[in-house]
């Protein structure tokens, strides 16, 4: 595990759940970001599995209690990004005893709806099921904090961005992986007639 501050811990067991459910998939793969890649993680797969999900979904809540609660600051609520963070945002505040929201996509844009809000003041930990280039939780982290939240931190079943990723806030990734990819102009796979996928579920065009 790799905050932030740049010290890693091992986290035992986290990959060997990740690799049995058949989360790291290899191909050739159309990321969210647009880029292409020959491995993915499917954290979908590991959501099939509810014990599996709470589990590690409870790893992550003890790692930001910890370093919240040194602090004295408190979890209100989780915030996730459809799709990949709902189930995500669900079991983590299921494990802080706090409220699980998630935003989803109105007209491009990341927005609250189904009656979800938060209020000023409020500390708000976002999590994501997978980071790669950190789109997605960087506008939900703006639609927050132009809420008036405070963002406590951001939290990841998986960082794949190889640490180059800042949020401006505390980042707990369960698992730091590095995995090659490659703007489409420099595809190999491309260029082989390699078909590809696209298994994320927003379209890199629509930003």
């Amino acid at each position: 595990m790799r905050t932030n501050d740049g010290k890693s811990t091992a986290n035992e067991g986290t990959l060997e759940i990740l690799k049995r459910l058949g989360v790291l998939r290899t191909g050739h793969f159309r990321l969210t970001s647009g880029r292409h890649s020959d491995r993915y993680m499917q954290c979908a797969k590991l959501f099939e599995h509810p014990d599996e999900s709470a589990e590690l979904c409870g790893r992550l809540a003890d790692a930001f209690a910890e370093k919240l609660g040194a602090r004295g600051r408190r979890v209100d609520a989780v915030a996730g990004p459809a799709l990949g963070g709902i189930i995500m945002a669900y079991e983590t505040a299921r494990a802080l005893g706090a409220r699980g929201i998630f935003a989803e996509r109105e007209n491009g844009a990341m927005t609250l709806r189904r009656g979800f809000k938060v209020e000023p003041g409020e500390r708000v930990l976002v999590v994501e099921d997978v980071v790669t280039t950190g789109g997605s939780v960087k506008e939900v982290i703006g639609l927050l904090q132009d809420m008036g939240a405070d963002v406590a931190g951001v939290g990841t079943m998986v960082d794949r961005s190889g640490g180059a990723v800042d949020f401006g806030v505390e980042f707990i990734p369960l698992l730091a992986v590095d995995i090659a990819s490659w703007d489409e102009r420099d595809c190999e796979l491309c260029r082989g007639g390699v078909p590809i996928v696209k298994p994320g579920s927003r379209d890199p065009s629509k930003g």
